[in-house]
């Protein structure tokens, strides 16, 4: 036990003196939320004005000549006194020289004929800020349909536009945000929140398997690895490396998990009101991310006990990563309906439940009986996982140079 704690201390120590490891599973997450928080922060200290207080201090007084005879009315919601009417343009023109207004317009005789409006102001920049023109535009309709305020609103919104999620309403939520998944259509995050948490997963299983075989097969090619056979026994230092880098993962993990959850608090402005984390994610979460880590984990160190050298560890490594890669896919296609059939098996087999069972558990909506299941399956596909390691990862494997070859994995199992 002592050696397996001192080489689980050596693989955890040497994991978190690699910078590269130290910024992905540290920094970056870091860095993220510290951005975030400044942007919340900078957006708290802008200075807030109710909708009609801003307005009114924002637009400036300007004014018209009407020499159509049309406007007889000004309409009710105009802040009093913004819009000033001139008998004549001379009259305009000494306002604007004296800076009593800003600007004005002049409405022609045959505008309703013509539609032809002028504008005078001081600047002849068409992009200034000072321009508010739309003001004009709202008398002028105003008028034109008799004062009738709800024809005027109808003109300048004529669409009332009301999108439903029409395979929500199949699935009787309505397009409900309430909890995690693609019915809700309103936020993003929401709606793709199964497929980061499957995500996160993924590359925690995948970075930490290959961590893993990577940290074998270097010791085997600088033969630090005959060293260690000579002190340490096989399984002592099988489950060191595993626990190591596990809790170094774990750690990463970890990380990245409160960094999501930090986010997730700095943007609840603009997350729906009822909106919830299944309570029930987090505890099943841990037990599936560490089943399947020492899954993967351990089929990553037998394999790894039969590669000679670093060049080897790719093709490996995917004899192991390729039928975890199978279930992602089909997870991440498969967004729309998480509890199809086919993910629900997918959630409950061994090699992909770790991925699927999660990925369907951020939505809230998998019977009881499901995750209880799929973890004892795991649960057994794991010490089947640590005996098929156990018997690759011995001293003559650890200490042989031959090619890696599925001929040589199958003498190994069968010695």
């Amino acid at each position: 036990m002592t050696k397996t704690f001192l080489v689980l201390r050596y693989e955890l120590t040497s994991l978190l003196r690699k910078p590269g490891f130290l910024i992905i599973a540290f920094g970056i997450p870091l860095v993220g939320v510290v951005v975030l928080a400044g942007i919340n922060l900078a957006r708290s200290d802008s200075p807030a004005e109710s909708g009609d207080e801003a307005a009114s201090e924002e637009l400036q007084v300007e004014g018209f000549v009407d020499l159509s005879g049309l406007i007889k009315a000004l309409p009710d919601d105009l802040p009093a006194g913004i819009l000033v009417r001139f008998a004549s343009e001379e009259q305009a023109t000494d306002a604007l020289a004296e800076d009593q207004i800003t600007a004005y317009y002049v409405v022609p005789s045959d505008y309703v004929e013509s539609g032809e409006l002028l504008y005078i102001h001081p600047s002849l920049n068409p992009l200034t800020d000072d321009r508010q023109d739309w003001i004009m535009r709202q008398v002028l309709v105003f008028n034109l349909v008799e004062g009738d305020a709800e024809t005027m609103d109808r003109l300048f919104n004529p669409v009332e536009l009301e999108e439903t999620n029409l395979s929500a309403i199949g699935s009787g939520t309505e397009g409900d945000c309430a909890r995690p998944g693609m019915d809700c259509d309103a936020n993003l995050l929401i709606r793709l929140m199964p497929m980061i948490v499957m995500v996160f997963f993924f590359i925690a299983f995948t970075n930490g398997s290959a961590l893993l075989i990577r940290s074998i097969s270097e010791e085997k090619q600088n033969r630090l690895i005959e060293i260690l056979a000579s002190s340490v026994e096989p399984l002592q230092l099988m489950a060191g490396k595993i626990l190591g880098l596990g809790i170094g993962t774990l750690l990463a993990f970890a990380m990245w998990v409160v960094a999501a959850f930090a986010a997730l608090r700095l943007s609840q402005p603009n997350l729906p009101v009822e909106f919830e984390i299944p309570v029930s994610l987090l505890p099943w979460a841990i037990v599936f991310f560490l089943l399947g880590f020492t899954f993967y984990a351990s089929l990553m160190a037998g394999v790894g006990a039969l590669v000679p050298n670093i060049k080897d560890t790719t093709k490996v490594s995917w004899l192991v990563i390729g039928p975890m890669m199978v279930g992602y896919m089909i997870g991440i296609f498969s967004m729309e309906q998480p509890h199809n059939p086919l993910i629900t098996a997918l959630s409950l087999f061994p090699v992909t439940s770790p991925l699927n069972m999660v990925q369907r558990l951020t939505t809230g909506e998998v019977p009881g009986w499901q995750p209880v299941l799929a973890a004892v399956l795991l649960a057994i596909a794991v010490f089947l996982a640590l005996r098929v390691a156990a018997r690759l990862f011995r001293t003559h494997n650890l200490l042989s140079g031959q090619p890696f070859s599925p001929k040589v994995l199958l003498n190994a199992l069968k010695d």
